[in-house]
C-alpha cells in the first residue's frame, strides 16, 4: 500500500505558522531597509557626502518678489540698427556651387544679405606735448609761462593726462 502524500491537518497548521513567522521576519527586514533608504544628510547623522546623487535642490535664501525676471511683459524692445554707410564693406562671394560644385565667376547676383557687426576700438594714446615758453624781456628779466603742478615732470601718464606718475631721465 502506497504512503498518503497529502499532509495531516497539524503538519499543514506547523508549516503554517513556520511561514507566518518567517514572513513577518521579512516585513520587518523591509520596513528597516525602507526606513535607512529614507535617510539622508538632512534628517540623519549621515554626512552630506553619502547623499550621492539624490542631492536636494539648492534653497534660496531671497524671498520672491512675484515677477518674473528680464523686461516688463508688453513693453518695446530695443537694439542696434544697421547704418547706410558702414566703415568697412567685406562681401563673401561663393567660389564653387553647393549643387553641382561648377565655378561661379562671372554669374549674376540673385540677391544680397546684409549683416553689421559693431566693433568698439580700442582706446588710442593721445600724446600732448606742453611747451612751456622763456621769454626775455627788454629790461633783462626772462619770464616763463605758466605751469600746473602736474605739468612739473617731463613724462606724465594717467587719466586725461593731468593725474598720474610722473618720468623725467
Amino acid at each position: 500500500m502506497p504512503a498518503d502524500p497529502s499532509p495531516s491537518y497539524d503538519e499543514l497548521l506547523a508549516v503554517n505558522a513556520g511561514l507566518a513567522a518567517r514572513l513577518e521576519q521579512a516585513l520587518t527586514r523591509i520596513a528597516e531597509l525602507e526606513a535607512r533608504l529614507k535617510q539622508s544628510s538632512g534628517n540623519s547623522s549621515k554626512p552630506s557626502s553619502s547623499d550621492g546623487l539624490a542631492k536636494p535642490a539648492p534653497k534660496s535664501l531671497r524671498g520672491r518678489l512675484g515677477r518674473r525676471p528680464g523686461r516688463p511683459a508688453g513693453s518695446e524692445g530695443t537694439t542696434l540698427a544697421q547704418v547706410a554707410d558702414p566703415d568697412v564693406v567685406v562681401r563673401h562671394v561663393p567660389d564653387t556651387c553647393g549643387g553641382c560644385g561648377g565655378g561661379l565667376t562671372g554669374v549674376a547676383e540673385v540677391a544680397v544679405t546684409r549683416r553689421q557687426v559693431f566693433d568698439i576700438p580700442l582706446p588710442e594714446v593721445v600724446v600732448t606735448e606742453h611747451q612751456i615758453v622763456t621769454v626775455s624781456c627788454p629790461c633783462g628779466h626772462n619770464t616763463t609761462g605758466p605751469t600746473w603742478m602736474v605739468l612739473r615732470s617731463c613724462v606724465l601718464v594717467g587719466v586725461g593726462g593731468w593725474r598720474g606718475s610722473g618720468l623725467c631721465r
